[in-house]
Parts: C-alpha cells; structure tokens; sequence
C-alpha cells in the first residue's frame, strides 16, 4: 500500500458490475463515475436501487464480477489487503453497533489516541457530558450491543470513533435514519467541521440530509441514473430526482428546492473567492 494512501479520496468507478452468486442477477450494471478528491456524495434511489451494493462494493465485502474496477486515490481495492483497505474507509453504519467493554475500548480499540484526544472526539459528538457522568469515565462499561446507551449515544460513539480515524473516505449508511432530531443536526454538523476535508458518500434515507451536498448520485436498478448537484437535478422537473423531492409534498418540497439553490449559490461564491485569490 502506498505510504499515506488514501490522501486526497478520489474514488473512479470503472465499469463497475456486481452480482452476489453467479446464478443471479447483476446489482450493479456497469457503474463509472468519479467522485472528486473531499467532494460530499448523497446516493438515492428505491429500494432495490443497488445502494446498499455499492456500500458492499467499497469495502469489498463483494468482489467486482463480472467486470469492473474500483479504484481510491489511483489504486485498484482488488490490489489492497482487505485489512489495509477497511483501516482506511470509516463508516457510519444505520444500526450503530458497541461491543462489550469499555467506551474507551468503543472509542479506541487499538489504543493509539490519548485521553486527550479522547475527550476532544466526545466534545466534538456532545457526548463528553454524558461520558464525563458515568462511574469510571473513559473506563465506564459498555453492555453486549451497547444496551446500556440510546440509539442515538450508540451512533454519537460511531461518529466520534470516525472523527479519531480521521480518513479521508467516510460512509454514512442512513445513519440518520433511527435518530432524533439533534443527533441527526450533531452528524449533520460534523460532516461540514471535521470532514471537510474527507470524500463523504452518504446512502440518504432523508432527502434533507443530502440536500446541499456537491452531487447526488441517484441510481436505478444498479444503474447511474442521473449524478449532478441537487440544484442542477431540481432544475429538470422531468429527474429522478426532482421526482423524489415533489413526492415529499408542496411545503417540503419548497424548503428542499430553497436549501439546494442556497447552497448551489454558496458554492458558487466559495469558487469565485478561490479564483480571485489565484489571481
């Protein structure tokens, strides 16, 4: 593996096809798009659409086949260790898992972070308090499948676990999904502060989640259907896309339209700013 790979996040998908047994149906057809080196993805679709899959596909729990690459900052995964490659991609599950131990262990299984460090990645999530409250801290136990914690403390942990990796490709698997309003704003938050940097694929439960990120990549029957910013999609009232946002209903709708030219406009003025300093 290459020394500090991945270090940008450019992730190429090369005719990417996908089939769990050879006597079944392909789950992803002939998938090639690139993601730019820290761009924020969402991934929508139906059910069925191949988002999942795709998840599968970047972890190599599922091997390209019958055709296809899969490549992170130039390198072919196939290439890669699975152990090298998976240190490498923090993920954000939809059902957040704690293993029986310690939150210290949740956090740092390895143990190459400090206290310090430690507690940072708690404030960061809002779980230092709750942490801080609990006999024994850092040492405090943690239940068989984290019983003794909230669902969202669960993914809270996940998150603050994803900030101490510090990778430079993150997925998030509906991790929204199961979690109330706060935990939803916490992650949301976290994305823009402490993975700016990062290559950030989202599979999208909630269309608000992903409404101002870069591109959404909206699949169809393992197929690219359509990939662009959201306001570019809206604008094509005949997308996928624009589809799924006018089924939400008028009023949510509106907000989602307002929120993804908002950030299209944002953009927008950030690559004017970058240009005028070059010059």
């Amino acid at each position: 593996m290459p020394a500090g790979w991945p270090s940008r996040g450019e992730i190429i998908l090369n005719g990417l096809s996908l089939r769990y047994r050879p006597d079944l149906p392909t789950v992803l057809n002939n998938l090639t798009l690139r993601i730019l080196p820290g761009e924020k993805v969402g991934v929508v679709g139906r059910t069925g659409a191949g988002k999942s899959s795709l998840t599968l596909a970047l972890f190599r729990m599922v091997e390209p086949y019958p055709a296809g690459c899969l490549k992170i900052d130039g390198v072919e995964t196939q290439e890669l260790g699975l152990r090298d490659l998976r240190s490498k991609i923090s993920i954000i599950p939809q059902e957040p898992f704690l293993f029986k131990g310690t939150v210290r262990f949740n956090l740092d299984p390895f143990c190459e972070h400090s206290d310090d460090e430690l507690w940072s990645a708690l404030e960061a999530v809002e779980l230092k308090p709750v942490v801080q409250s609990l006999e024994g801290k850092l040492e405090a136990p943690v239940q068989e499948h984290g019983s003794n914690f909230s669902v969202g403390e669960r993914q809270l942990v996940c998150l603050a676990r994803a900030i101490l990796r510090n990778n430079r490709v993150i997925v998030m698997d509906e991790c929204t999904a199961n979690v109330d309003a706060h935990t939803d704003k916490v992650i949301q938050e976290s994305i823009r502060t402490h993975f700016a940097s990062s290559t950030v694929i989202t599979i999208a439960h909630r269309l608000h989640t992903i409404i101002d990120y870069d591109r959404i990549l909206v699949l169809n029957r393992g197929e690219v259907a359509e990939f662009d910013s959201a306001a570019n999609l809206l604008r094509n009232p005949g997308s996928l896309f624009s589809s799924m946002v006018q089924q939400t209903g008028p009023e949510t709708a509106q907000s989602l339209t307002s929120k993804a030219n908002a950030a299209a406009a944002s953009r927008h003025r950030a690559s004017a700013d970058t240009s005028e300093g070059h010059d």
